[in-house]
């Protein structure tokens, strides 16, 4: 190695070594400092995703609470951690019932889309409820949904009680409706 060259690389070596005495007197120090000590705690990473979990599902159940909108949806997921566990493969279907908003005479008739709300059986207006309740297009349907229900419930059972418990049942009770025929 040229003497220019070496002087330079134990000039480096120097620094380096510097470097890492600083590194360890710094560590020392907060070592001993117990104000460190006592505001630098360690959280899992875990405990501080379930904490930020916990607080957006708080959050957003207030929010959720005075909101005016989604009365419909509002009746089936009142609780939004309930909704948080549920494991929903959501269909036009599915959405259109707990919503209200799709293909429904009652629905289409508020957006000036149909001229009437009254269903094709004279029962009354075409709602949600009309539909999982009244509606007898459906009746081999609802009997289904009846038969899984009347197991531990007296029929009819609220909305959310019949999503959070009878969520499988209530899916294939929306899948086999046929809007088309609404």
């Amino acid at each position: 190695m040229q003497s220019s060259t070496k002087l330079h690389f134990i000039k480096i070596c120097l620094i380096y070594h510097h470097g890492n005495e600083l590194a360890d007197q710094t560590a020392k120090e907060a070592a001993i400092n117990s104000d460190i000590n006592e505001c630098y705690t360690r959280i899992p990473k875990s405990t501080a995703r379930r904490e930020l979990r916990d607080y957006s599902a708080t959050k957003w159940q207030s929010e959720w609470d005075i909101t005016t909108k989604g009365a419909i949806t509002k009746t089936f997921f009142p609780k939004i951690t309930d909704r948080l566990k549920l494991k929903i493969n959501v269909t036009p279907n599915f959405t259109t019932m707990v919503t209200g908003h799709g293909n429904i005479k009652s629905y289409l008739f508020k957006h000036k889309i149909k001229d009437s709300p009254i269903c094709s059986c004279k029962r009354g207006e075409q709602t949600i409820d009309h539909i999982i309740f009244d509606w007898e297009l459906v009746e081999k349907e609802r009997d289904r949904l009846k038969a899984a229900e009347l197991r531990s419930e007296n029929w009819p059972v609220n909305t959310d009680t019949l999503i959070n418990k009878y969520s499988k049942e209530f899916k294939k009770f929306t899948d086999n409706l046929s809007f088309d025929k609404l």
